[in-house]
């Protein structure tokens, strides 16, 4: 057998792509490689950052009043590697300048991390290996 493969990509479910789409496109600074709405009502954008996709996805069923707890079962976060601490620093700067909240960075013995919310409350955390 193989090696185990890399995540090739993340999808999440956002309430409203209007809203995700452009604050990811923020974030990320790219624009998306796919943005297409289905006949069905189904919405997905997707975004390549270097080998992995990350995708919104809108569904039609989606509570619009339902927000993202990383204390139920499914996904607590996204993090994202960072080469070091002054790497995250950048990045904290970067969140100050697009007006994102975040914490500070907190380091542990396991590494560094910077950790934000998207729009609909989902967890995500620039990461960096302890130096």
């Amino acid at each position: 057998m193989s090696e185990f493969p890399s995540i090739g990509h993340v999808a999440l479910s956002v309430r409203d792509i209007a809203v995700s789409r452009p604050w990811y496109q923020s974030l990320i600074g790219a624009e998306p490689i796919l943005d297409e709405p289905t006949d069905d009502g189904f919405h997905h954008t997707v975004f390549l950052i270097g080998n992995t996709l990350i995708a919104l996805h809108e569904h039609p069923a989606t509570d619009s009043d339902d927000t993202f707890s990383e204390f139920r079962v499914g996904l607590d976060h996204i993090g994202f590697g960072c080469a070091d601490r002054a790497a995250l620093t950048e990045w904290e700067g970067r969140l100050d300048d697009l007006g994102i909240a975040h914490s500070d960075i907190v380091d542990a013995n396991y590494g560094s991390g910077l950790s934000f919310r998207d729009p609909d409350g989902i967890a995500l955390e620039f990461f960096a290996p302890p130096s």
